[in-house]
């Protein structure tokens, strides 16, 4: 149908409808007036002829106008078929322009970022349909609260190099109710083919490990599909991730608090032993396998933070410049320098407050010191094994240190 064809046939229509209006407002009540079937008829012919006019494009926003507690990741997105996106709009409810990309094709367009939590966004949309016909779609829609969602922090970092124990460790900022939704939306795996199974300390940390420790050379990847997972009541993920590390060389150092000696072994083949002084019969060092978390050059330890404190309430040590210095627990353990001792307590005597400690110099500046020399070989994630001190084994979430539970006790923690 030609343009000036369909112009005479909509005002045909529209000439037509206006006189049954004026004889309707007219008849009152006659009789002879048209009947409502007629009228409504007529109406439908309108209908139908202006019909006849729209696009065909059909344009679908999400979300839907009105939602809330939208993801601030994917949840954005404008899409149109039987035609192609002309005009995609995004703002703040503030009138700031949220920047995008149209497809290739012209059929989707998306936000170029992540959004922000929070926010009330609005979209204005615009298609053309193969005859050049527009149509037209707009939707609001608000993001996630800060109080409706929970994120996970985890370790290690992406790209890092760490060593054979160290286990993928994520904490979240709200306690977490449906552990096996949450679980679902996280998978580790490594290119060794290692079954990896997470377990959960408590409502808000789960920990992710082989049974074995890592073989040593290969490469593990963390995926975080938490997105618009509800991990409680009302509290949805936000976070859509990859994370990918390497394992290190393997590394296992056995402490022996009896005979007062470290053994380090790479790949199974003892490299060094050192001389070490752990923790006194007062204040033993614990036993068990513990993973190597922090490292610092130098750093302060004050006794009062560990609960070492005198009558005074003031700690029962406190030094302000600890060389090579390695954590292997929360509550304070370290495997560090010790420039303050006798060089003849290494190797014949316990005398720390828990800790591991190896011959050093004040400073950190002698490369040939032992604590130096195991500073210098270690790397976050590496073992160390306690054995033969008259205290407990650790508590396996003191610290990155699960690998103190069986595979039977660790698996049983999985809510998967």
């Amino acid at each position: 149908m030609t343009d000036s064809k369909r112009r005479k046939g909509l005002m045909a229509a529209s000439a037509l409808l206006g006189g049954v209006l004026v004889l309707t407002a007219c008849s009152d009540g006659d009789k002879g007036g048209p009947s409502p079937e007629s009228s409504k008829s007529q109406a439908a012919e309108v209908d139908k002829a202006a019909a006849q006019e729209a696009s065909e494009a059909q344009i679908a926003i999400s979300p839907k106008n009105g939602a809330t507690n939208a993801s601030i990741n994917n949840a954005a997105k404008v899409t149109v078929t039987k035609g192609k996106l002309t005009v995609v709009t995004m703002t703040t409810a503030a009138g700031e322009t949220v920047k995008g990309t149209l497809s290739a094709d012209g059929t989707s367009w998306k936000p170029d970022a992540q959004l922000e939590r929070s926010t009330t966004y609005k979209i204005n949309a615009t298609a053309q349909d193969s005859k050049g016909r527009e149509a037209h779609e707009n939707s609001s829609f608000t993001t996630v609260s800060p109080a409706n969602s929970f994120i996970g922090n985890f370790t290690p970092e992406d790209g890092s190099t760490v060593g054979v124990g160290m286990p993928v460790s994520i904490t979240f900022n709200k306690a977490i109710t449906d552990k096996k939704a949450v679980q679902a939306g996280i998978t580790v795996t490594s290119s060794s083919g290692q079954q990896v199974v997470g377990h959960w300390f408590n409502s808000q940390r789960l920990d992710l490990r082989p049974q074995d420790y890592w073989t040593g050379g290969s490469t593990v990847t963390l995926k975080l599909a938490l997105d618009g997972v509800e991990g409680a009541d009302g509290v949805y993920g936000v976070q859509q991730k990859t994370v990918t590390f390497k394992i290190g060389r393997n590394q296992v150092s056995t402490v022996d608090a009896k005979t007062h000696m470290m053994t380090v072994t790479q790949n199974g083949k003892t490299i060094k032993t050192i001389p070490i002084s752990a923790g006194s019969s007062d204040n033993p060092t614990y036993n068990g396998q513990m993973v190597i978390s922090e490292k610092f050059k130098e750093t302060r330890m004050d006794g009062s933070t560990v609960g070492f404190t005198d009558d005074d309430g003031k700690g029962e040590y406190d030094i302000k410049d600890v060389p090579h210095a390695m954590r292997l627990s929360t509550s304070g353990t370290f495997i560090h320098g010790n420039y303050w001792g006798a060089k003849s307590i290494f190797g014949s005597a316990n005398t720390s407050h828990g800790c591991v400690g190896l011959a050093d110099t004040k400073g950190a500046g002698d490369p040939n010191a032992p604590a130096a020399w195991f500073y210098n070989n270690s790397m976050i994630g590496d073992v160390v094994i306690v054995k033969n001190s008259p205290d407990r084994t650790i508590q396996p979430d003191n610290g990155l240190n699960g690998w103190n539970l069986s595979w039977a006790q660790w698996t049983a923690g999985s809510a998967a």
